[in-house]
């Protein structure tokens, strides 16, 4: 979700690190990706949040049904 912090979801579904790194926010592991939330990153990097989330949520549904 959006209220996720960037580092829940990277360790939760480490299969996303390719969606952030597709849309140029390239600090996962700064300090502040484990408390900037999804939406605040997205609207640091000037992404649209609910594409990033649909995109991320993609990509864990996709690893979810191999």
């Amino acid at each position: 979700t959006k209220d996720m912090t960037v580092g829940e979801v990277l360790r939760a579904y480490p299969e996303t690190v390719q969606v952030f790194l597709n849309l140029g926010m390239h600090c996962l592991g700064c300090p502040s990706s484990t408390m900037e939330s999804v939406e605040g990153a997205a609207l640091t990097h000037g992404r649209n949040v609910d594409e990033l989330v649909a995109e991320l949520n993609k990509v864990i549904e996709a690893k979810k049904s191999q």
